[in-house]
């Protein structure tokens, strides 16, 4: 672990110099809910604004995710969002010598600044407890996905979120996007 860390930690700071490719699914490079229709057996469940997400329901994985919908929602960047279940939207990574899969917990559509033409898409993981896996998860998104995606162009821009305290969730977002934005400021200012 300690290896693919520090292996993740000098990818980043080869960003500008080395960048990330990503390899799509060649099968399905780009994936769609028009499809997606399941039966679930959970009780826990949140009933979109249609305004917000497009899909009726979503099928929360723990009250966190619960308390974080109306809360993107209503968000006033937020232009929609929806629950990555049985979308197909996996990353895979490394936990010591295993190959996982990881599955983000929601995807949202925000107007960073830059316009309805190029919202940008938030992965958002709600996090409680936050063992080793989550940090390979987050290491992997960081050095890895997000940079690997932006770099191909064709599927707008990326960028991943962790909100770990439900209690801070509104103002992680906002910090979380504030952060973001500010990031695209500087790489695009000379």
């Amino acid at each position: 672990m300690a290896c693919e860390r520090i292996t993740a930690g000098i990818t980043k700071s080869l960003l500008g110099e080395r960048p990330i490719k990503a390899v799509l699914d060649p099968y399905n490079p780009v994936g769609s809910t028009s499809h997606v229709h399941f039966t679930t057996s959970k009780q826990l469940r949140w009933k979109t604004d249609p305004r917000r997400c497009h899909v009726n329901w979503v099928v929360c994985d723990s009250e966190w995710e619960a308390q974080f919908c109306p809360v993107v929602e209503s968000h006033p960047q937020v232009r929609a969002y929806v629950k990555n279940h049985n979308l197909g939207l996996e990353i895979p990574y490394r936990f010591g010598s295993t190959m996982r899969r990881y599955l983000p917990d929601f995807i949202v559509l925000v107007d960073d600044g830059r316009g309805d033409d190029d919202l940008l898409r938030l992965v958002v993981e709600i996090k409680g407890y936050r063992g080793e896996d989550a940090k390979d998860k987050k290491n992997t998104m960081d050095a890895y996905w997000v940079p690997g995606v932006n770099h191909l162009g064709a599927y707008g821009r990326w960028a991943f979120a962790e909100l770990t305290d439900v209690y801070q969730m509104e103002k992680d977002l906002e910090a979380a996007l504030r952060e973001e934005f500010q990031n695209m400021v500087e790489r695009v200012a000379p």
